[in-house]
């Protein structure tokens, strides 16, 4: 990128506002616009008009139609459309992610393992889902991992993007980040190439610095391309870097493309496992399956991966959504069948058998259910007729014999005994009971001890009421630069002052984000850009380590 060149004019777009300037690079410029329809910010990137002869406006062309296609992974830049503008510049308009990307944030201060493992994985998943469209990103670094607002990183700048069959292998490239076979006589880049650049990046996130670049040493491109292609990365010098971390970091950061990890989602999983070994959450690895039958070697926590596809919600399947596996199972029972208690032992009936439900390639079938049992045959039970009235006597039972099984009567005249009311048989056990309840209440009452006064309940313990804002960190308001002389003098105000806040700010210009400083006061004094426009983003900082969302002031 170049610190000499204006950024170009803001082209005009229909149906957006322009705002600002976010950054400027070799072939374009990225411009904040406000979207009229929907109402949303975005970031425009324009390519030079410079840069409009060559295969330039071919290779602009071809990262949108990447970005196009992996955008909708959350770990990729969204891209919403793109066009050409009045003045026939080509233009991309996208997801506006306005936290400091990764290069700011690893220069402010080295990121915590935890969240150097979530965001590794992350980026990893998304790496991998270019792979399998057939997409090498070829330059993996903090600077390109942005962060949406919803502080989850965002992989972007696919403009040297190649198919992992073949490419220009001579494109630009970031060499802190590039793996030893990035600076052959004839370069070579393939998935093992990407895996390198994301190791680098996480080592990056973790130290504080690139793996080869030496703090207060020589840091030219040849010392860091020797140092690349010749010695070994140094260990991670800190103390809660576990050891399975450095040996995965060292295994992607190998020499040989053939001692590196085999792809982007093995190497996540290798960082899946150091998350399981600290007890910390495991980030799901987002990919999409093409092949849902197909079972990775190393796959030895398949629960781990979240794979996304099409999604089918139908009343017959449970769960309701996403695509399962049928498994064959024989202990099942089906809510059909009758319960042991209900129901003799009897031969197996469809109802027994477990009812497969229909996988993601029958939806289309028919379920078939499972039939009832067969009802057992009815038996008529006929009721007793009255007795003639002449033959009982007064007081006597009306009730006479049952009817045989048949169904037909005896025919005799012979009278049948009468059975004998039970009447009795219930008033006598409802006698006893009564009386055992009687005996044991009384015995109870003269074995018990005599009462003690119950202690009064203590209060429950209450706890002071949680503020949810509590950890919120305000932007910086009223960010206005002076200019005076060769010098620019910004101040700001603290919405909220807290005992130990201080600002960490970093002047933004034509090369992108510099140096990060702390500051105590809100203001700060920094030389005039050539070009005539000064710009820094300042971010308040608590004590505790939360920070707000950077301000960005320019002058005029």
């Amino acid at each position: 990128m170049s610190s000499k060149r204006p950024p170009a004019p803001p082209p005009q777009l229909p149906g957006f506002t322009y705002l600002e300037l976010l950054g400027s690079g070799g072939f374009a410029d990225v411009y904040l616009y406000e979207q009229h329809l929907p109402r949303r910010k975005v970031a425009v990137k324009v390519l030079l008009p410079e840069r409009m002869a060559g295969g330039s406006v071919e290779q602009f062309t071809a990262e949108a139609n990447v970005m196009a296609m992996l955008s909708t992974h959350p770990a990729i830049v969204t891209i919403y459309q793109a066009g050409l503008a009045d003045d026939q510049r080509p233009y991309l308009v996208m997801e506006n992610c306005p936290r400091p990307n990764l290069q700011v944030r690893y220069r402010a201060a080295a990121f915590s393992v935890a969240e150097a493992l979530r965001v590794g994985i992350q980026v990893a998943a998304a790496v991998e889902t270019a792979h399998r469209a057939g997409i090498l990103h070829r330059d993996i670094k903090p600077a390109n991992i942005l962060v949406t607002e919803y502080n989850r990183p965002a992989l972007t700048d696919f403009g040297i993007a190649t198919t992992t069959d073949g490419g220009d292998e001579t494109a630009a490239m970031s060499i802190p980040w590039s793996p030893p076979e990035a600076f052959g006589d004839q370069p070579d880049s393939g998935v093992r190439s990407d895996v390198y650049a994301l190791g680098a990046t996480i080592y990056t996130l973790l130290a504080g610095r690139s793996p080869f670049e030496e703090p207060g040493g020589r840091n030219t491109a040849a010392d860091l391309i020797h140092r690349i292609e010749t010695m070994p990365a140094a260990p991670l010098e800190r103390a809660d870097v576990p050891a399975s971390l450095q040996q995965a970091l060292a295994r992607a950061l190998a020499k040989s493309p053939s001692a590196r990890f085999d792809s982007a989602v093995s190497f996540a999983r290798a960082l899946q496992r150091v998350q399981i070994e600290l007890a910390h959450s495991v980030t799901p690895i987002d990919i999409l399956d093409d092949s849902p039958e197909a079972e990775d070697e190393e796959d030895t926590d398949g629960e781990l991966t979240r794979v996304r596809g099409i999604v089918s919600i139908e009343p017959t399947t449970a769960p309701p959504a996403g695509s399962t596996r049928r498994k064959d199972r024989t202990d099942a029972v089906s809510p059909f069948a009758p319960s042991a208690a209900a129901a003799a032992p009897a031969a197996p009936t469809e109802a027994d058998h477990t009812v497969l439900r229909p996988s993601a390639g029958e939806r289309d079938a028919t379920v078939r259910r499972p039939r009832t049992l067969d009802a057992a045959p009815e038996q008529t039970v006929q009721r007793r007729q009255p007795a003639a009235p002449s033959s009982a006597p007064a007081g006597a039972d009306s009730d006479v014999a049952a009817v045989p099984p048949g169904g037909a009567s005896t025919g005799g005249t012979e009278p049948e005994q009468r059975p004998r009311s039970r009447s009795w048989l219930w008033i006598s056990l409802g006698a006893v009971a009564a009386a055992l309840v009687v005996a044991v209440v009384v015995v109870a009452s003269m074995l018990q001890p005599p009462a003690t006064a119950e202690p009064e309940d203590s209060p429950a313990p209450t706890s002071a009421p949680q503020d949810p804002l509590a950890g919120f960190v305000p932007r910086v308001g009223d960010l206005a630069g002076a200019a005076s002389g060769d010098q620019v003098t910004f101040t700001w105000t603290n919405p909220d002052p807290v005992e130990g806040d201080t600002y960490l700010w970093y002047p933004v210009t034509l090369d992108g984000a510099g140096a990060p400083q702390r500051v105590d006061t809100a203001t700060v004094a920094v030389p005039a850009d050539p070009s005539g426009r000064t710009c820094i983003e300042v971010q308040l900082v608590r004590s505790n380590g939360g920070a707000g969302d950077a301000v960005r002031g320019c002058t005029p």
